[in-house]
């Protein structure tokens, strides 16, 4: 079976898996779930591969025990995420871009933490570079532990073995197999509509904000000769009115 690279090749699912196998996958959505430098890493489409090639006989590991693998892998990056935001604290959000690192990911996580709460820490999973961040911004944060295992154990399991699961399922069809390419892309757009959704709301958002600023300096004075907003305009409009 072969699948389309979605990037770099040594990023294409398909390579990452007949490369480094199982342990290859656990390493990365380890790394994409916590690490600073996983971001860019492939995460659903890689997820999805598994459970397809677990199906196709690729992979000789039963699928329940790849499953409970990959959540473990995926709810430990979060745990070591959460620990090194509590220990870095603010100094995370002072620190200077670079190539492996943009400040604006970090914006980007802290906004989606904070409008979500706890529950950001599942919703985040299914949300490319947010998911990377948003443990280290719980850590910062120092939110509640027990609440953040809590939402980490949920959202790990949801997105690692039910991503997985879908891969293996879908596995099964005679089309999916056929058309893994176009899956594995399909799984990569769906896998951004979350940040299309959010860049559309914040910019709907800033531009009612920006409506309401000009409605409320447009109901001040006119502007104009003889207006009261022009200066001696209040003055004209008495001698007028004489």
């Amino acid at each position: 079976m072969t699948t389309l690279a979605l990037g770099p090749s040594w990023l294409d699912p398909d390579y990452l898996i007949s490369t480094f196998g199982l342990i290859g996958v656990l390493a990365i959505v380890f790394a994409e779930s916590g690490l600073l430098i996983g971001f860019f890493l492939p995460g659903d489409s890689l997820l999805f591969t598994t459970g397809l090639l677990v199906t196709a006989g690729s992979l000789d590991q039963p699928l329940w025990l790849v499953c409970v693998l990959v959540a473990l892998a995926a709810i430990i990056g979060d745990q070591v995420g959460y620990l090194f935001g509590r220990k870095v604290g603010p100094s995370l959000f002072k620190r200077p871009d670079s190539k492996l690192f943009k400040q604006e990911n970090v914006e980007k996580a802290h906004e989606f933490f904070e409008k979500y709460g706890p529950k950001s820490l599942v919703l985040a999973r299914f949300v490319p570079v947010v998911r990377t961040f948003t443990p280290i911004i719980a850590g910062v944060s120092r939110m509640n532990y027990r609440s953040f295992i809590t939402y980490n154990i949920v959202g790990g399991t949801l997105w690692g073995a039910g991503v997985t699961l879908l891969g293996a399922a879908l596995g099964k069809i005679q089309f999916v197999r056929d058309n893994v390419e176009t899956m594995l892309i399909l799984i990569v757009l769906l896998s951004v509509v979350p940040i299309a959704i959010e860049y559309l709301r914040a910019r709907s958002k800033s531009k009612k904000s920006a409506g309401t600023d000009g409605g409320g300096t447009g109901t001040a004075a006119p502007e104009g000769p003889g207006g009261p907003g022009t200066p001696g305009g209040s003055q004209r409009g008495r001698h007028a009115r004489r």
